[in-house]
């Protein structure tokens, strides 16, 4: 097959064997070109979550350092999507350099935590999903303070469920495992059975939770958009978001 006949999907596998073979930085600058939009995408991503942090730049830096990594580490023979092998690894160096910048003031960082507090009690002794009304009144907090506290944290609970998420992914994915592993059955079990535990998070957020949910992480709409499609407001669009969180992040603790 000549170059002229060659698709793009072609094109880069044969990148991905030159630079397989011989290891030289430029074959592998070549092939990290390829995928800097992957960066920007992620980047901008998380960008649209945290306003209140950092620069573009730095974040785009670290996810450049992390594909290059990825690039480095990926076995293309494995049959694998090289997309969801880099994806993990710059979220996980984006959320960990985001993490180092520690840019949530300590009131609002205390408040999340007393709110997955009461949360948590009120679940166990309740055996079901506590209301709006019952975790004001524990906290002893109006209703329109709790949603004040559920939109301020916003940042700070998407923050902490990427993390968990994708530490689980990191740990369960076959993507991630030593080659010498990749026939062992235990990291494909994992996997499923991660993704079914999120699934069945999910399905148990009321209607407007689920559908909020569905347009940020698998319609990748940013805040501001949902609340056009839903009609509501942005700051609505964050206390629902950070309510079906702190219920996922509940169901998905002891998993």
């Amino acid at each position: 097959m000549n170059s002229a006949e060659m698709t793009d999907e072609d094109k880069i596998l044969q990148q991905w064997r030159y630079y397989k073979s011989n290891r030289s930085i430029e074959a592998r600058n070549e092939i990290v070109l390829q995928y800097t939009g992957l960066v920007r995408k992620i980047v901008l991503r998380f960008k649209g979550s945290y306003s209140n942090f950092g620069q573009l730049d730095d974040m785009v830096n670290q996810g450049i350092i992390s594909l290059i990594d990825a690039v480095e580490k990926f076995d293309p023979d494995m049959g694998n999507k090289f997309e969801t092998f880099a994806s993990l690894k710059i979220k996980g160096a984006i959320i960990d350099f985001m993490r180092k910048q520690d840019w949530v003031p300590r009131n609002q960082r205390n408040l999340s935590k007393e709110l997955d507090e009461v949360y948590s009690e009120l679940y166990a002794e309740r055996g079901q999903e506590p209301t709006k009304l019952e975790i004001a009144e524990r906290m002893g907090v109006s209703l329109p303070h709790l949603d004040k506290i559920l939109q301020q944290r916003h940042n700070s609970i998407i923050l902490s469920y990427e993390e968990a998420i994708n530490e689980k992914m990191m740990i369960a994915s076959p993507l991630i495992v030593n080659q010498t592993d990749r026939e062992s059955p235990e990291t494909g079990i994992l996997y499923d059975e991660l993704k079914e535990k999120l699934m069945e998070a999910i399905d148990q957020l009321n209607e407007k939770e689920r559908l909020v949910v569905s347009l940020y992480y698998y319609e990748s709409l940013k805040l501001k958009e949902i609340a056009e499609v839903l009609s509501i407001t942005e700051s609505r669009v964050s206390q629902i978001h950070s309510a079906a969180i702190i219920k996922m992040k509940n169901r998905l603790n002891n998993y």
